[in-house]
C-alpha cells in the first residue's frame, strides 16, 4: 500500500489551497480516509476524516467551515479542500487509510490508521 499526498506549499493568509492523496495497492473504496496535521514542536492532530464510500465527514472545531474533505473512489483519491488558511493552519498535513469495508466510519485518533503518507508541508505566511 502506498499513499502519495501533494499539494502542499507556500500561501498567504486567506488563500485557498488544495491537497490529494493518492492511493495504490488497495481498494480504495473500502477505506475510510483520515486527514491529520503536525506543526512544528507539536504532535500530529486530526484534521479532518471521510468515510469510505464519501458519505460522511468530520472535521476539528479549528477548520470546521473552511476545510472540506472529498474523494474520487473511481480515482483512488482524496481531497482537503482548504480556504481562507491562517497561519496556524501552518504544518506538515498527512494522510491515513484504515479499511472499514465500506462501513460509514470516521477515524479521529492517529492509532486506528493502517497506513500512512509521507506528509506534504503547508506554509501561510503573513
Amino acid at each position: 500500500v502506498q499513499l502519495q499526498a501533494s499539494g502542499g506549499g507556500l500561501v498567504q493568509i486567506g488563500d485557498s489551497l488544495r491537497l490529494s492523496c493518492e492511493a495504490s495497492g488497495l481498494t480504495f473504496s473500502n477505506y475510510a480516509v483520515g486527514w491529520f496535521r503536525q506543526a512544528p514542536g507539536k504532535e500530529r492532530v486530526f484534521v479532518a476524516g471521510i468515510s469510505s464510500r464519501g458519505g460522511s465527514t468530520e472535521y476539528a472545531d479549528s477548520v470546521k467551515g473552511r476545510f472540506t474533505a472529498s474523494r474520487d473512489n473511481a480515482k483512488n483519491t482524496a481531497y482537503l479542500q482548504m480556504i481562507k488558511v491562517k497561519p496556524e493552519d501552518t504544518a506538515v498535513y498527512y494522510c491515513g487509510v484504515r479499511e472499514t469495508g465500506g462501513r460509514s466510519y470516521i477515524f479521529r485518533t492517529l492509532g486506528s490508521y493502517n497506513y500512512w503518507g509521507q506528509g506534504t508541508l503547508v506554509t501561510v505566511s503573513s
